[in-house]
């Protein structure tokens, strides 16, 4: 494959075939450099027309409880009190410092996603 600016949507399906092919080739083949070019490429096109919004703080740490089956109860654990967790969902107390803190290191949710505005 020619490789050239992804510039249309015909070209972004072209170069997405064609690293499917060639995704596993052997390091070091012209086929695997093709793959590492492909897939900047790509990762470009997917950045600027494929924006993903960081989603709103309190439907982070909802979705992060779901995936690790986590309650209310633990997540008082987490930050201190029982009532701060329902003032947070109520939207009637807004994240701290500290509890961002304690959000990123027990839930692994980042800090991007936890100080955005909500």
């Amino acid at each position: 494959m020619q490789l050239k600016m992804i510039r249309t949507k015909k070209d972004y399906q072209a170069a997405l075939a064609r690293f499917e092919k060639i995704f596993q080739a052997e390091a070091g083949t012209n086929e695997s450099d093709e793959a590492d070019v492909l897939s900047l490429l790509i990762k470009d096109y997917d950045d600027k027309h494929f924006k993903l919004e960081t989603p709103d703080p309190l439907d982070a740490i909802r979705y992060r409880m779901e995936q690790q089956g986590l309650t209310n109860n633990d997540l008082a654990e987490i930050l201190g009190y029982k009532s701060r967790v329902t003032d947070l969902f109520n939207r009637h107390r807004k994240l701290n410092l500290g509890m961002i803190r304690k959000l990123h290191e027990y839930l692994h949710i980042s800090y991007e996603t936890l100080v955005r505005e909500y």
